[in-house]
C-alpha cells in the first residue's frame, strides 16, 4: 500500500493516513487502500486499532482533484461505495478504535474519525464539517457519526454552519472525546489492554447490530443526495472559489 502505513504491536494495530504532502486528502486509490487495510486489521488478533495521519495534519477530507476528475456517474458511484464500506466496515469492526486527530480534521476526515470509539485530538487540530463551502452535505456516514455523537440538533448546527473550530471548541461541541497527546493514546490502549476487552468488543457489536440498518440507509441518501447536490450551481460555485482561494457567491440553486 503507497497511501495507508499498517503496522502492529502485540495486541494493537495502527493505521496511517501516508499521504502528507495533500494533508492526507482522501482520493481513489487511498480509500480502496484504507478499505484494504480495514479488512486485513479486521482478520488480525488485535484487539485495539489506532488511526492516525502522518504529516501536519489528520485528513483534510476529500481529494478536490479526485472530486473534478470523478465527472461520470460510474465513477463516482465508485467511489461512494468504497466511503460507504469503509463506514460500515469501522462501524462493525470487532476491536476498540481510536482516532488520534492533528491540525485539519475536515470534512470525510472527520466523518472518518467520529466513525471511531474514542476520539483524542491535539491541541493544534482544527475541526470542521465543511462540506456546505462547496454545496455539499457529508458522506461516510457523518450525520450518522455526528448524531450519534452530539445529537441532531447540534450536528445541523456543525453541518450548516461549516465552522473551523478549535480543539477546545471541538470538545465543548462534544465532537472530540479527549484533549492530549502521545502519552494519552498510549494511557487509553494501557488502560483497554487491562480490562475484559472481549466483554468491551460484545457491547460495541451489540450496538452496532442495533444501529446497523439506521448507518446503512443513511450511507445510501447520503449517495443520493451528494449525486443531487454535484448538479447544482451552488456546488460548481463552491468549487470555482475553492480553487480561486476567494469566497463563494452561492445562489440557492
Amino acid at each position: 500500500m503507497e497511501h495507508i502505513v499498517l503496522s502492529y504491536e502485540e495486541r494493537v494495530a495502527t493505521i496511517e493516513l501516508n499521504r502528507p504532502d495533500a494533508l492526507n486528502a482522501l482520493n481513489e486509490q487511498m480509500l480502496a487502500e484504507l478499505l484494504q487495510a480495514l479488512k486485513e486489521v479486521e482478520k488480525s488478533g488485535a484487539d485495539i486499532v489506532v488511526i492516525r495521519g502522518r504529516g501536519k495534519g489528520f485528513c483534510a477530507g476529500g481529494d478536490i482533484k479526485t472530486m473534478l476528475q470523478s465527472t461520470n456517474e460510474h465513477s463516482f458511484i465508485e467511489v461512494m461505495e468504497t466511503i460507504k464500506q469503509i463506514a460500515l466496515t469501522l462501524h462493525q469492526l470487532p476491536k476498540l478504535t481510536i482516532s488520534y486527530v492533528h491540525g485539519a480534521v475536515a470534512g470525510l476526515g472527520l466523518s472518518l474519525a467520529l466513525a471511531c470509539d474514542y476520539v483524542v485530538a491535539n491541541e493544534q487540530a482544527r475541526v470542521a464539517m465543511n462540506f456546505i463551502g462547496i454545496g455539499l452535505i457529508p458522506d461516510g456516514g457523518g450525520h450518522f457519526f455526528l448524531k450519534r455523537k452530539i445529537g441532531e440538533v447540534k450536528s445541523k448546527q456543525v453541518i450548516w454552519e461549516g465552522k473551523v473550530m478549535s480543539a477546545q471548541e471541538a470538545y465543548e461541541v462534544g465532537l472530540i472525546d479527549e484533549i492530549g497527546d502521545e502519552q494519552t493514546i498510549q494511557q487509553k490502549v494501557d488502560e483497554w489492554l487491562a480490562k475484559p476487552i472481549v466483554a468491551m468488543i460484545a457491547t460495541k457489536q451489540l450496538y452496532a447490530y442495533l444501529s446497523e440498518e439506521q448507518l446503512l440507509n443513511t450511507l445510501q441518501m447520503e449517495t443520493a443526495y451528494q449525486a443531487e447536490m454535484r448538479k447544482t450551481e451552488d456546488h460548481a460555485e463552491g468549487i470555482r472559489a475553492f480553487l480561486e482561494k476567494r469566497r463563494p457567491h452561492f445562489r440557492g440553486k
